[in-house]
């Protein structure tokens, strides 16, 4: 497959659809002109979502919008072009008629750094993962690159801070494959602040607002036109019918301003109280002030008879005790943690993310403290 043909005129307006990642036409009655992802539901099922072509053209010319860049810029790709990160970049150089060089290589922070710096890379996207990977090898960026989204999970604080202090200009963002890729990202102008990851914007193609629950509602030109579903060993298109689209994701709206605040699915009930894991985890990272990472440490929440539900901490390498002991001195005895555990390494997806679920299933694998 070259990758090239999807920044060609001829792909963005030929009617055919494809499977993201792949070159060759996919027959999809009621979704021409799209490109369709795969990815996993909350139920840990694969689904697949229908994108249109326009729609995310609409979203490549917002993001280039929002990060400067024109057809005098050079984005460099360094994520697979089969989730939404990767292709969404694709998009954003066929729609900023500019250059673009994609990273061969199997990953690595040194010669991810030659590249971008040999290569000219105005703009690229990365994960948490590869830039806790950037701070970990102490490298820094040439003078013309000029905008890193981070997307794919949250960035601490202090990993996005470490990062700025070394030179990255990094920029944390939320979206969704729903979503043609970024909803709200940080504007450029905060690359002279600290690091602040709350200090999200919403790109002005969207329109946000939240249920009684806290849930993000979604609305724009850029959403995705519906899903490709099962049916009978037959995939069938499903469009969305409504103009909003509710996500499960939690957050915080004031104006223009987006905090997300963690997933529905996060919340648990401990003792008859709801309880939010997600905020546990960042709980726990915040005591312990950069000492750990957080690609290295996760927090799930696992049945309990008589509670409802325990929480887990689970550490990729050896058990932090110090940092453990501060932890449970620290929070209140909802937020306790009822055991701790180590794995030699994480299951993650190609884009770095902890696979929670299968997690869960292997901690009888894993070495309890």
């Amino acid at each position: 497959m070259d990758w090239k043909s999807f920044i060609s005129a001829q792909f963005w307006n030929d009617p055919i659809s494809i499977l993201a990642g792949e070159d060759k036409p996919l027959i999809c009655e009621g979704c021409e002109a799209a490109v369709i992802f795969k990815t996993s539901g909350s139920t840990g099922w694969p689904k697949f979502i229908v994108h249109e072509k326009r729609s995310l053209l609409l979203s490549a010319q917002a993001v280039n919008e929002w990060l400067g860049a024109d057809r005098h810029s050079r984005w460099g790709l360094a994520l697979p072009i089969d989730h939404m990160g990767g292709f969404a970049i694709l998009a954003r150089a066929y729609q900023a008629g500019c250059g673009m060089v994609r990273y061969e290589n199997i990953w690595d922070p040194q010669g991810f750094t030659q590249w971008v710096t040999e290569e000219s890379v105005t703009h690229t996207s990365l994960v948490p993962t590869q830039v806790h990977d950037l701070v970990g090898a102490s490298q820094s960026p040439p003078e013309t690159l000029r905008a890193v989204v981070v997307g794919g999970g949250r960035l601490s604080e202090h990993l996005g801070q470490a990062a700025r202090d070394l030179g990255w200009p990094i920029l944390a963002s939320y979206g969704m494959t729903e979503a043609a890729s970024q909803i709200a990202t940080q504007p450029i102008g905060s690359l002279k602040q600290s690091f602040d990851s709350s200090l999200l914007q919403v790109l002005p193609i969207w329109n946000v607002s939240s249920d009684e629950d806290g849930r993000l509602i979604l609305s724009g030109d850029a959403l995705f036109k519906g899903y490709l579903v099962s049916e009978g060993g037959n995939m069938k298109f499903e469009p969305r019918l409504a103009v909003n689209f509710v996500t499960q994701d939690r957050v915080k709206i004031s104006g223009d301003r987006l905090d997300v605040l963690g997933r529905m699915d996060e919340l648990v009930k401990i003792l008859g109280v709801l309880v939010d894991v997600g905020e546990v985890e960042r709980r726990f990272l915040e005591i312990s002030a950069g000492r750990i990472s957080s690609e290295k440490f996760a927090v799930i929440a696992v049945p309990d008879e008589r509670r409802e539900h325990a929480l887990i901490g689970v550490f990729e390498g050896e058990i932090p005790e110090l940092c453990v002991r501060e932890y449970q001195q620290t929070v209140s005895g909802l937020e306790q943690i009822a055991g701790w555990y180590r794995v030699d390494s994480f299951l993650r997806s190609s884009l770095g993310k902890i696979r929670k679920r299968e997690l869960a299933k292997l901690l009888d694998l894993a070495d309890p403290s």
